[in-house]
Parts: C-alpha cells; structure tokens; sequence
C-alpha cells in the first residue's frame, strides 16, 4: 500500500477516480454480448446512481484537504455509504469476470469482436477503481484525520 501511496498522489487518486467513474457510467449502458448500448433498461441506472456517492466523497474529500478542515460526522456518514458502494464495486469486479469467462460457453453464438479487449477493458477499470478507492480513503485517513469527535467536541465554544 505505501508503494500505491508514493505512486499516486491524493490529487491524482481523485482525479483517476473521477475518469474512471465516468468512464464505467458510460460502459454500464454497453452491453458486452451485443456491442450496442442499451439506454432503457432500468438495470443500466443503478450504477451511475451509486457513483454519486463516490462523487460527493471526492468532493468533500478535495474541500477539507484544501481548508484543512478536520472529518466530521456527515464526511463519517458519506464514507460508510462509500463502503457499501466499494462492495458493489468488488461484485461489479467479479461480474465482468464471470461474463468474460463465459466466453467459451457461447463459442457458437456469433459474438462481437470488441468482447474480448472492451471487457477486459472494463475490467481492469473497476480493479483500478477498487484500488484507488482504497488510497483514497487512506488519504483521508493520513490528510484529514480519524473520526475521534470526542476531542472535537472538546474545541467546540458553542457559546461563541
């Protein structure tokens, strides 16, 4: 994990992450058996609404590493959905596996030739993207600090 941390910075972690998520919104309209894209399934939604998560997490993320603002109880609540959502992320991982595995079962089907390269294409950005999810919350764990609201309720003046 060090090496990940010395080879990606906390800006380029958010950044790739940002590529990468709208990159897999795209790709979650693509379907992989017919090389076309399906805009009205339903299925095809739930993706890009999960990664809004994600997307407001790296918001926050960037707002208190450049204020140097300490974490606080709503950045808690954002990262334990951003967990539920790295869940669905690992499932989505081990999804497109299963289907370029199943490459074989449908040797006489007539299959596109994009299949191959655009799934694992597909692939390799949700392992970057589980990955860089990681480094992302262990910047914030080293940048913007723990969850200890004991001792930042201490610094509260609430009759200020």
């Amino acid at each position: 994990m060090k090496l990940l941390l010395r080879l990606f910075s906390w800006k380029t972690s958010l950044l790739l992450s940002i590529i990468i998520l709208l990159t897999l919104i795209v790709f979650s309209f693509y379907g992989l058996y017919t090389n076309k894209f399906y805009l009205f399934k339903f299925d095809n939604y739930i993706f890009p609404v999960l990664t809004l998560v994600h997307f407001v997490f790296i918001y926050v993320m960037w707002f208190k590493i450049n204020e140097n603002e300490i974490s606080d109880p709503q950045m808690r609540n954002l990262e334990f959905a951003l967990y539920v959502v790295l869940l669905i992320y690992v499932f989505r991982f081990f999804d497109a596996l299963f289907i370029l595995l199943s490459y074989s079962e449908y040797e006489s089907h007539v299959i596109p030739e994009t299949f191959i390269p655009i799934g694992v294409l597909i692939l390799f950005l949700y392992l970057l993207l589980v990955v860089l999810t990681l480094i992302t919350i262990r910047y914030r764990i080293k940048l913007v600090g723990g969850y200890s609201f004991d001792e930042m309720n201490d610094q509260i003046d609430s009759w200020e």
